[in-house]
């Protein structure tokens, strides 16, 4: 690998510049016509503007992305997440173009595109899955036992939470399911639903797994991805806590077996729903992220390993450079996503330009930042400022630094979630412990 395309923006193509260049790789990259002083272009060796003043007509146009590579004389293509991470038509159109594809085969990202496919793919391979009806005919009302409520309507294709729709009782489901149909045909093309039963408090729990082309798989410890709003994840946690030891070994052996099963090569998340505590706790799958996380810096954090230089090497199909037993884990990380959104106003995103930022330099802290002072928080794109993460020798050190990076964090020009993350991490929930993912909502009051 010489030269790499980013296909993507913002933090997150800082981030994989950051360790290409490190390996001596090249970095291209490409942007909107709405994002032509984006932050990320600071750190390209060749850059191109593909133009569109959307998502559509630019990071989410394979055609164009392609050409781009081509025309800058790249041989690789990394699609960080979001856009076209996990679009199979991508990865194949990206090898067929001759480009090393930096992900997993496009059959791995087919297996689990679709939550539904997913499911039975992962009971197929003896890994625990929650009970579910399908849903695919819009005509059609499925009757579900009285038994079955509460559940959650879900659509099949994307993620992020959207369109997901809580139903206590039957009298809800025709409604519920017109609303995450119209939703889910609207963000993904895709209209088909499924249903699943809904946990009482569950905890967020997932597997960080590597796999190479020679069919070795590692993971790399789990990650707490319950404080979540609407779904979506606010504040990550590496290892997760107080799981017993037996459950947890348990889940990495289900998440290897996941990775197994479909074939998968490169790096990839296996996520489950985590109920009860101690011995007694059980999980189930709920789906497999098959590109790099917005959390991967966590683990990161608690292994020493570099993930993205790992999908680097895994792409050009070099072996794992270790063996499980030689991954240990080493104390605690705490991830915080600071944006550019209006707690009190539902969370909606704060467009504007961003007069001041000044983010703070500490012992154990990383800051991935998407964006400088005076830069523009447009409205086409995600609103996110920067990511803190933070490590520590223990959960209690990690949160009290975290405290500290926020306090420390200095902002004006839009609205942000600043304080809301600072009454969080002061929560007493947050502090005795893990918590579920019905957490931020329960408090809401409270932040």
């Amino acid at each position: 690998m010489k030269r790499l395309l980013i296909a993507n923006r913002g933090e997150i193509a800082v981030r994989i510049a950051e360790t290409a260049r490190a390996m001596g790789v090249e970095v291209a990259m490409i942007c909107s016509a709405l994002d032509r002083d984006g932050r990320h272009l600071r750190h390209a060796d060749r850059a191109l503007c593909i133009g569109g003043t959307t998502p559509a007509e630019s990071y989410l146009d394979a055609a164009k992305i392609i050409a781009a590579a081509l025309r800058l004389g790249a041989d690789a293509v990394h699609p960080g997440y979001g856009f076209l991470a996990e679009n199979a038509d991508f990865a194949a159109a990206v090898g067929a173009a001759g480009l090393t594809w930096v992900g997993p085969p496009a059959a791995a990202i087919r297996a689990m595109g679709l939550k539904d496919r997913a499911k039975q793919a992962m009971a197929a391979a003896g890994v625990a899955v929650l009970p579910g009806w399908s849903c695919d005919d819009e005509d059609h009302i499925p009757e579900i036992p009285e038994a079955g409520y509460p559940l959650l309507v879900k659509p099949v294709a994307g993620g992020g939470g959207k369109g997901m729709q809580v139903v206590a009782a039957a009298r809800d489901l025709p409604a519920a399911l017109a609303a995450a149909r119209r939703t889910a045909q609207a963000a993904f093309g895709d209209g088909r639903l499924m249903l699943e039963r809904l946990l009482d408090r569950p905890r967020h729990v997932e597997l960080q797994i590597c796999a190479d082309s020679h069919g070795h798989v590692v993971h790399l410890f789990d990650r707490d991805c319950s404080v979540q709003r609407r779904h979506q994840k606010v504040v990550e946690e590496a290892p997760a806590a107080d799981i017993d030891d037996d459950v947890r070994a348990a889940m990495a052996k289900a998440a290897v077996a996941a990775a197994r099963a479909i074939g998968y090569a490169g790096v990839g998340t296996v996520e489950f729903l985590l109920e009860g505590r101690g011995r007694a706790a059980q999980f189930w799958f709920m789906e497999m992220n098959t590109r790099l996380q917005v959390e991967h810096r966590v683990t990161e954090a608690i292994t020493g390993i570099d993930l993205v230089e790992w999908q680097l090497r895994l792409a050009c199909g070099e072996p794992l450079p270790v063996t499980q037993a030689q991954i240990a884990c080493r104390g605690h990380a705490v991830e915080l996503r600071l944006y550019a959104e209006a707690p009190a106003r539902g969370f909606l995103p704060s467009a504007g330009r961003l007069r001041h930022l000044v983010l703070p330099e500490a012992p154990g802290l990383v800051i991935d930042r998407s964006v400088d002072s005076g830069d523009v928080i447009g409205a086409a794109f995600d609103p996110l400022i920067a990511k803190l993460v933070v490590h520590g020798d223990s959960r209690d050190q990690a949160l009290g630094r975290a405290r500290a990076a926020l306090a420390a964090t200095e902002l004006a020009g839009v609205e942000s979630n600043q304080l809301f993350l600072a009454r969080l991490l002061d929560h007493s929930e947050i502090a005795a412990g893990p918590v579920d993912t019905g957490f931020v909502e329960r408090a809401a009051g409270a932040l």
